[in-house]
């Protein structure tokens, strides 16, 4: 483990399980950064791809056992059995991303995030506009084609 570091995680139910969390060597940090928040995205994203990264980013999270090296979380099962509940695990993810990057401030999304939100946002707008365009011209050709005129 890379820097590891106590963490306290609390679950749905108020409970709270420590979690050893370290850092994620610079390359899969790279892909973990550069895939996750895209392939997060509704009806853009594609969950499998998130599910994916999310495992191999908390492949660096152990839970620490007595007198031995924590159990790393290096399967599904295994984060399905410590983290317990889905709102856990999103706490478990949010402190590996705030140890691991500087893109967050304790908890707001960085300048540098912020920075993006409006090119993706006019990337979305213009992408969604050509697809109206189509469409519009489409509707536009079948109406065209299905004037019936009596003369």
């Amino acid at each position: 483990m890379l820097k590891p570091k106590t963490v306290t995680i609390r679950n749905r139910d108020g409970v709270e399980k420590a979690f050893v969390i370290s850092r994620v060597p610079a390359v899969e940090m790279r892909e973990i950064v550069a895939t996750y928040p895209l392939s997060a995205m509704p009806k853009i994203g594609d969950y499998k791809v998130n599910e994916a990264v999310m495992l191999k980013m908390l492949a660096y999270v152990g839970v620490p056992r007595d007198g031995g090296e924590p159990l790393m979380l290096t399967t599904k099962v295994l984060v399905d059995n410590h983290a317990g509940d889905w709102e856990a695990l999103a706490r478990l993810e949010i402190a590996m991303f705030e140890y691991n990057t500087s893109f967050f401030d304790q908890g707001v999304v960085s300048t540098f995030l912020e920075a993006m939100l409006p090119k993706v946002s006019t990337l979305i707008s213009s992408m969604l506009t050509g697809l109206l365009e189509q469409l519009s011209q489409a509707a536009k050709r079948v109406s065209k084609n299905s004037d019936t005129t009596t003369t």
